[in-house]
């Protein structure tokens, strides 16, 4: 437990119920070794934790964006599954009208196999590559009725 003072100070602002140090030190302008050099009240003890240098600064980034590090990572998960997504053989990039020309006519010329192939073509967009992404899945949606229906 922290002296209601030393917490103000360093915290900017009192702390009014119990927190693990990790929520503490995402707050703006904590750093690892502020919370880890606060005096705690007489009885409680805590870890001296790590020396300054590499391994706290570590700690302290993978904390405070902890969120943010496993959005990108959900971000590139998602984009690996893309990559190998197969593009069919006979698809007719012409029928795809929410792509730009230029982004057709390169689709047209070297018809990518993947998602991937084509996300790494000049010119193709991220935008495009998600209206693709889209319109395959309308010619899945649309043989899966096709396939029900008969």
């Amino acid at each position: 437990m922290v002296e209601q003072h030393v917490a103000e100070n360093t915290l900017g602002k009192a702390i009014e119920r119990e927190y693990l140090l990790s929520d503490l030190l995402k707050r703006p302008g904590v750093t690892y070794q502020t919370l880890m050099a606060m005096p705690y009240v007489d009885g409680v003890q805590m870890p001296n934790g790590l020396p300054p240098g590499d391994a706290a600064e570590q700690v302290q980034v993978q904390v405070k964006y902890e969120g943010y590090i496993a959005r990108q990572q959900d971000e590139i998960t998602r984009a690996q599954s893309h990559d190998l997504q197969p593009i069919p053989g006979d698809i007719d990039y012409s029928e795809i009208r929410s792509l730009s020309f230029e982004v057709r006519q390169k689709l047209m010329q070297y018809r990518p196999e993947t998602i991937g192939q084509a996300s790494r073509m000049s010119g193709v967009t991220p935008a495009a590559i998600s209206l693709l992404l889209i319109h395959l899945k309308r010619i899945k949606y649309g043989s899966q009725i096709a396939d029900n229906a008969a």
